[in-house]
């Protein structure tokens, strides 16, 4: 089994809704650090599981924009709330190959999706 990491780190902005008063209601903003891992039993044609610049294009679309317009798309074709959560779950369903996505949102906060 071959395995590649990628961490990057994006900023950006979002607002969650919630059924509760929160002061993550209004538009904020987080420098989110993603760690992508992909994983194949074979390469491609090139050698790799995946190229890390299509990983980065993709994590990219998060960077410096309103994550709310990004991300809706979800489960169930339902927009997602952009939570950390759904943020992982999202960019492991677009990277090829993805099977874990962590996102730390802030110091100690981390969420991660696994396939």
């Amino acid at each position: 089994m071959f395995t590649l990491t990628k961490r990057i780190e994006i900023s950006g902005a979002h607002r969650l809704s919630l059924p509760y008063p929160s002061k993550c209601q209004n538009l904020h903003g987080h420098n989110w650090i993603v760690i992508i891992k992909c994983q194949s039993e074979t390469l491609d044609e090139n050698g790799m599981v995946v190229d890390f610049t299509k990983i980065k294009e993709v994590v990219k679309l998060l960077d410096h924009a309103n994550v709310n317009d990004v991300i809706n798309e979800g489960r169930e074709g339902k927009p997602l709330n952009p939570t950390a959560e759904n943020i992982a779950y999202w960019l492991c369903h677009k990277i090829p190959n993805c099977v874990e996505v962590s996102v730390q949102e802030s110091e100690g906060n981390v969420a991660v999706y696994a396939k």
